[in-house]
């Protein structure tokens, strides 16, 4: 007899970290897109602060829904995924409104692709879309990347290494101080993110001060590597300038000293990610060709 249930965990095992990640990904080959954030799959290791709810049957999880709770003025944050095989069964919507009791007034639960099933769930649970994360891609070979032009005073390099990781955190939180994510990253997150097979230090692009040598602002990419249903892409994964050096056209030079690296490297096309109502960014981002791919979504309650 198959025996269901639902389980709460602070810290997971290893065990139950290898099922849910191998849960994303068979997610992910079906939906085309990834079910849960690089930053929740992250959290799956280690006592990173996060709750994890697990739906299984017998001994196999085939629903998986990570909580991230409220932190200073941020709310909560669902992220979720059901095995493909067992979708139909409201396991999504019992996982959804668990997280959402436990994560109080205000939490949200981000849809990823906003794909139907995912809508029809907020649906059901009364939600509504509260914040939308668009992704936006270009080819690197047309039309062409334009020129690096570095502005007088400023100095562009790629990362020295860890005696650059104080610099990096105080622009990213200075930088993104406004976002519940991006903005609480510590030491951790860029310990773990060197530690990827796919970091590479001439990737991570830093503006600083040429007479001070103070960092400016930087752009970080990424490189996903070729799947059997997909080539390698790179990713604008992390630009961010200090609030003090806003307005003298860094974003865009180190935007474009990323896209030609990323080009250099033979790749075809590029994405990036951007909150939908970040004007400033989709301005920058517009001139240089890119265009929207999909949106991300998340959902809040009308108690939020």
């Amino acid at each position: 007899m198959t025996e269901a249930a639902m389980s709460w965990f602070y810290l997971l095992d290893a065990e139950q970290e290898q099922q849910i990640r191998a849960l994303v990904e068979r997610a992910t080959t079906t939906d085309g897109v990834a079910p849960i954030s690089e930053q929740a799959v992250h959290r799956l290791t280690g006592r990173s602060g996060a709750e994890h709810v697990l739906w299984t049957l017998d001994d196999t999880i085939v629903g998986y829904a990570g909580l991230e709770p409220a932190h200073d003025e941020h709310p909560a944050m669902v992220e979720a995924v059901v095995d493909p095989e067992h979708r139909g069964r409201a396991v999504g919507r019992a996982l959804i409104r668990e997280a959402l009791r436990r994560g109080g007034a205000g939490t949200r639960v981000w849809a990823h692709g906003d794909l139907p099933a995912a809508r029809a769930v907020a649906d059901r649970l009364g939600l509504h879309a509260a914040r939308e994360l668009l992704q936006l891609r270009r080819t690197l070979a047309e039309p062409a990347l334009p020129e690096v032009v570095v502005p007088d005073g400023v100095t562009l390099r790629t990362y020295a290494g860890p005696a650059d990781d104080a610099d990096l955190l105080r622009v990213n939180a200075e930088a993104f101080d406004w976002h519940p994510e991006q903005g609480a990253w510590t030491q951790r997150e860029i310990d773990e993110r060197v530690a990827e097979s796919w970091f590479d230090p001439k990737g991570l692009f830093v503006a600083s001060d040429a007479e001070t040598g103070a960092m400016l602002g930087f752009h970080w990419t990424k490189v996903h590597t070729a799947t059997a249903d997909a080539p390698a892409i790179g990713e604008v994964y992390v630009v961010a300038i200090a609030p003090g050096a806003q307005g003298r056209g860094l974003g865009r030079l180190l935007t474009v000293a990323g896209l030609q690296y990323l080009r250099d490297r033979g790749l075809e096309s590029v994405l990036l990610y951007t909150e939908a109502d970040n004007v400033a960014a989709l301005h920058t981002y517009d001139r240089l060709a890119f265009e929207r791919y999909h949106v991300d979504v998340a959902y809040e309650g009308a108690q939020g």
